[in-house]
C-alpha cells in the first residue's frame, strides 16, 4: 500500500481531536515529502543532524518534533527551529532547551517524558522525580522561553494488552493530576503524547491526544528511500 493509503486508512480510523506524529526517522525526505502531500503536517525526527538536513530540502511549514533522547549539546543545533521537544526527562535538559531558546527570542514547547515502562532501556522522568521539580522549580516563571505542552510516555514492548492499559492509563491520571496542581492556570497544557503503530488505539481509548505512527505509514524503513 503506498504512503497515501496508508495515512488514509489511518485518519479514517481516528477522531478530528487526535494528532499524528509521522515518525519519519530513517526514512527519506522523498517519503516525508510524499506524506506531507497526503495532508501530513507534523513530523518526529530523534537524530538532530538527520533533522537538520531535513528540515532544509522540506517545505518550511512542517512542524518538526525532536522525539528521541536529547543530548544537551545538541539542544543549540535545533533550538532555531524545532516546534516542540517530546522527550524532556531532567531538569538540566529543561534549563539548557530554555537557555538556546532565550538566544533565538524563540519560546520552544516541549512535553515532559514520563518512564510508565517496565522496561530499564525506556527514558523519561521517574513521577516523583517530575512532580518534585515541578514544584520547586516554578517551571511557569523561571523558564519563560520554554512552554510545557504536556506529557509523553512509551509503553512496555509486550503483548499483554492489560499491561499496555494500565501503564497508558497512569499517564493519562498523572497528566490529570499535573493539570490541577501545576498548570490549572495554563491553556497550553493540553497534550498527552502515547501510542505509537504497536498501540496506538490502546492509547487513544485511554485518553492520547497524540499518537506517535512510523512503520503504519512509511512501511519498514528499508522499502521506503
Amino acid at each position: 500500500m503506498s504512503i497515501r493509503s496508508q495515512i488514509d486508512f489511518l485518519k479514517d480510523k481516528l477522531s478530528d481531536d487526535v494528532k499524528i506524529v509521522a515518525v519519519s526517522k530513517f526514512h527519506s525526505a522523498e517519503c516525508i515529502a510524499e506524506a506531507y502531500r497526503a495532508g501530513l503536517r507534523i513530523f518526529g525526527e530523534n537524530r538532530a543532524q538527520e533533522l537538520i538536513a531535513k528540515r532544509k530540502v522540506l517545505p518550511d511549514d512542517i512542524e518538526w518534533h525532536f522525539i528521541g533522547p536529547l543530548q544537551t549539546n545538541k539542544v543549540k543545533d535545533i533550538a532555531p527551529f524545532v516546534h516542540t521537544i517530546q522527550s524532556v526527562d531532567s531538569l538540566k535538559l529543561l534549563q539548557e532547551i530554555d537557555r538556546q531558546a532565550a538566544k533565538q527570542s524563540r519560546i520552544i514547547r516541549i512535553l515532559l517524558e514520563i518512564r510508565i515502562a517496565e522496561e530499564e532501556s525506556k527514558h523519561g522522568f521517574i513521577p516523583e522525580k517530575c512532580e518534585k521539580i515541578l514544584a520547586n522549580e516554578n517551571v511557569i516563571a523561571n523558564f519563560p522561553n520554554i512552554r510545557i505542552g504536556g506529557l509523553m510516555g512509551m509503553a512496555t514492548f509486550t503483548e499483554d494488552e492489560e499491561q499496555i492499559r494500565k501503564e497508558f492509563r497512569l499517564l493519562h491520571d498523572l497528566f490529570k493530576d499535573y493539570k490541577s496542581s501545576f498548570f490549572e492556570k495554563c491553556d497550553h497544557f493540553t497534550e498527552l503524547s502515547m501510542g505509537m503503530t504497536g498501540d496506538y488505539e490502546i492509547a487513544i481509548s485511554e485518553g492520547s491526544t497524540m499518537v506517535r505512527i512510523g512503520s503504519l505509514i512509511f512501511g519498514d524503513r528499508n522499502l521506503c528511500k
